[in-house]
């Protein structure tokens, strides 16, 4: 029997097949001219803290190998809430990525209202690095060390105060930690980043901070805070008369801040593969890693998978701190 097909349906058929065919053709070919336009990198904190610092040096060294603007924008505000959603919401295309520290990671671990899940709501593209922070003073506290910091802390209970680069953040929960295993009166007051922050703790109006080295460092340097200690296992060649937390103050005590570069959930993993192989590329150039030395930064290579373990490793470490320390903010 003979089977006689309109030739409508045949003239239906062939479109799609026609369409099909250039929809797969215009996936395969813009994943392989990506980055087609310049990208837009968020940074949700203020200018001129420490993961914009790192941000900027390392959207300079992709542009460069990539042929293409990186256009930063700083969205700050709600500890880096408003950037990050900005991402979250995003489309899934490559064009519009975050450059964070952990504290994307921490924000909803301590956060009472649901704002995003830092696994499922975002594709991890690239590990940059880690670095330490440092517990520094202002110059008018008559303190050099951290046993007379807390000596003088402890005989003024409500007196001083800490600040904060962000509610959720690195520096935020060391500094619940230091109060709870110290016995710290001590409130804390949040700012919209590191430069606000550290500028605050300059001006006397806050007496402490705990900040990642790269923001605190030109400060310390110049002389215009005091630090204190660091918050790594080891000392910092560049800080070499400064101690460890760990050195008589809390056993153990270790925190790094790492930083990383995501997209919205869905990226593709062929953009993914591309950004990441440049991120790892970028880590290793002269010119960033002399820069990052002088940050005391180390940079870190890690493949996406790779970046997704740590990141799933660290909240399950720092949120048992966070649920044993009973750290909420509303």
């Amino acid at each position: 029997m003979t089977i006689h097909t309109p030739a409508a349906a045949i003239r239906k058929t062939w479109k799609i097949a026609m369409t099909c065919a250039a929809w797969a053709t215009c996936t395969l070919v813009g994943a392989q001219d990506y980055p087609g336009k310049p990208i837009r990198m968020v940074i949700p904190y203020t200018p001129g803290g420490s993961i914009d610092t790192v941000g900027r040096l390392v959207a300079d060294q992709l542009q460069r190998q990539l042929g293409q603007a990186i256009v930063i924008e700083n969205v700050p505000g709600a500890s880096g809430l408003l950037g990050t959603l900005q991402v979250k919401k995003a489309k899934p295309d490559g064009y519009t990525l975050i450059f964070n520290a952990s504290s994307h990671a921490y924000l909803p671990l301590v956060s009472s209202k649901k704002t995003y899940d830092a696994e499922r709501d975002f594709t991890p593209v690239g590990q940059i690095g880690y670095v330490p922070l440092i517990v520094a003073v202002t110059n008018e506290l008559p303190v050099r060390t951290v046993a007379e910091f807390v000596q003088l802390a402890r005989a003024h209970p409500g007196k001083y105060t800490w600040a904060t680069s962000g509610l959720g953040t690195t520096s935020h929960l060391s500094e619940e930690m230091l109060n709870r295993a110290l016995g710290l009166q001590m409130d804390i007051v949040a700012y919209k980043g590191a430069v606000p922050q550290l500028t605050d703790v300059i001006g006397g109006h806050v007496s402490a901070a705990i900040s990642p080295m790269p923001g605190v460092m030109p400060f310390v340097q110049a002389g215009r805070l005091r630090p204190l200690a660091v918050t790594s296992k080891t000392r910092v060649p560049s800080l070499p008369d400064v101690p460890t937390l760990a050195e008589g103050t809390i056993a153990g005590f270790e925190l790094l801040s790492w930083y990383g570069i995501w997209g919205p959930a869905g990226l593709p993993a062929d953009i993914t593969h591309r950004l990441n192989t440049e991120i790892s590329k970028a880590v290793e150039a002269p010119s960033l890693k002399s820069r990052f030395a002088e940050l005391s930064f180390v940079p870190a290579k890690s493949s996406p998978a790779q970046f997704r373990k740590l990141i799933a490793d660290d909240l399950n470490k720092i949120g048992k701190a966070v649920r044993e320390a009973g750290i909420r903010i509303d």
